[in-house]
């Protein structure tokens, strides 16, 4: 075993370590990273969003169910709602 770190295989070209490319897998990361700080910002206007909403008498939780719901492809919506009355109903309510 060689202690002066060779180990007979040819040098990493630069940014390279163990076949991985440093500087695309750091392009990569910065980009999620970006991404991640808008998500958050998103978050934060959605949330002001229903928070005016509710200051004008709407409420949220029933907002979010629509939102939900508008997002739904309409056969899977009228699935769901099948199932739901068929669920309340099983259980009386």
């Amino acid at each position: 075993m060689a202690t002066n770190g060779s180990t007979g295989a040819a040098e990493p070209t630069a940014g390279t370590v163990g076949g991985v490319a440093g500087d695309i897998l750091t392009a990569y990361i910065e980009r999620i990273e970006r991404l991640e700080d808008e998500r958050k910002n998103l978050g934060g206007d959605i949330r002001e969003v229903y928070a005016e909403a509710k200051g004008n008498g709407f409420e949220p939780k029933i907002m979010r169910k629509l939102v939900a719901l508008r997002r739904m492809d309409q056969a899977d919506r009228l699935e769901e709602e099948e199932l739901l009355d068929l669920y309340r109903r099983a259980i009386g309510v």
